[in-house]
């Protein structure tokens, strides 16, 4: 009975063995719902722009700015007060452009959201509020007016002899500070039919989108124009259409996977990868130039009575160093973890890690594209 249970101990692993597999296999793949991947076609946010006058400002205002002046003027003319910009000397006032967002289906009397930023020179918009100002669409037609207190997040003080700021102070926001005049139509979808646009196209996944819709709605609902438009068979009536479309975006499919990318700030440094990017065998040699410049100021005095001059007189030394980049052999990675590990060990900076992974795209031994932001 022993023998029998050794002899089957390696049949019974290797049982396992596919049982387990087919456990991973059976896992199901990263589903995400429509509305995280597309958006309706038609249904949009509108941005909003208008120019304004923040008053009440603890002298931190524009310094004598004639736009500002200008439009206190004509404000106060508008309130049937005559004024000469030129007159016009205060601090406490600073002129500033105001943006907001109007999202879809907005209606009269909603509120929205202002951000106040200073067109001048002011220093601080702290404890100012915003007067009656309009925004207008792209159009140039007016969609609502703000107005209310600035909540700034950020605090400062100076003296003579100095100053100290937390965060910036020339920008603040009006929580609900703006409402609604004008509605803008958005209409869901146009007569049969809605299209639902893929955020990125890939044909794959509009594929995957189509065959989705049609599972759930029938055979023929749904059409791949192109590898981001998706039309999609829609009922006319407006109440039954609302009900479509919650069912719509809430179903879920497998998204083809995205492509390795890096993606690379010179600016600040910055460097991030996907978890897709591979790295094929190569080779990186890696060494650091640097150029150092010292200077001595030295004073020549001349002696007593000897009718000479002072004379200041600087030498200066440049020293040139160039470290020995070793030849480093990066194996071939397949994870994220294996390619960061790889990169680690040139013992680049990532100013350094800028350049090398341009030459690695290059050389094509990257296997991601390279993005520059």
């Amino acid at each position: 009975m022993k023998r029998n249970m050794k002899r089957l101990s390696p049949v019974l692993a290797i049982l396992a063995l596919f049982a387990g597999l087919a456990v991973v296999a059976a896992q199901p793949a990263r589903a995400e719902r429509v509305k995280d991947i597309a958006t309706i076609d038609g249904v949009r946010s509108n941005p909003l722009i208008g120019y304004g006058i923040v008053v009440g400002l603890d002298g931190t205002g524009d310094s004598s700015l004639p736009l500002t002046n200008q439009s206190v003027a004509t404000l106060l003319g508008q309130l049937g007060l005559q004024q000469d910009p030129n007159a016009i000397k205060s601090k406490n006032v600073a002129a500033v452009m105001l943006t907001s967002v109007m999202p879809p289906y907005a209606r009269p009397g909603q509120q929205l959201d202002v951000t106040i930023s200073s067109l001048g020179n002011a220093k601080s918009l702290r404890g100012g509020t915003l007067l009656l100002s309009p925004l207008k669409g792209a159009d140039g037609q007016i969609y609502a007016l703000a107005q209310g207190n600035l909540m700034v997040g950020g605090a400062g003080a100076s003296g003579p002899g100095g100053g100290t700021q937390i965060n910036h102070l020339s920008a603040g926001r009006i929580p609900s500070g703006a409402t609604v005049e004008r509605g803008v139509p958005t209409a869901l979808g146009q007569g049969d039919f809605v299209h639902l646009e893929l955020r990125e196209s890939d044909f794959t996944t509009a594929s995957r989108l189509m065959d989705a819709v049609e599972r759930n709605f029938g055979k023929g609902t749904a059409q791949a124009l192109n590898g981001r438009v998706v039309r999609v068979k829609a009922p006319i009536e407006s109440g039954a259409r609302v009900l479509f479309m919650s069912q719509l975006e809430n179903l879920s499919l497998n998204p083809a996977s995205p492509m390795p990318r890096v993606i690379i700030n010179p600016r600040t440094g910055s460097i991030v990868m996907n978890q897709l990017v591979s790295l094929e065998k190569c080779a990186i040699a890696h060494g650091n130039l640097s150029v150092t410049i010292n200077t001595d100021t030295q004073v020549s005095q001349p002696n007593a009575l000897s009718g000479g001059k002072t004379v200041v007189a600087g030498t200066t030394d440049v020293t040139v160093k160039s470290d020995n980049g070793e030849l480093v052999i990066l194996p071939s990675s397949a994870t994220l973890n294996d390619v960061v590990q790889a990169l680690n060990a040139v013992g680049a900076t990532p100013q350094d890690l800028l350049a090398i992974l341009q030459a690695l795209k290059a050389s094509g031994a990257l296997k991601a594209e390279l993005e520059v932001i």
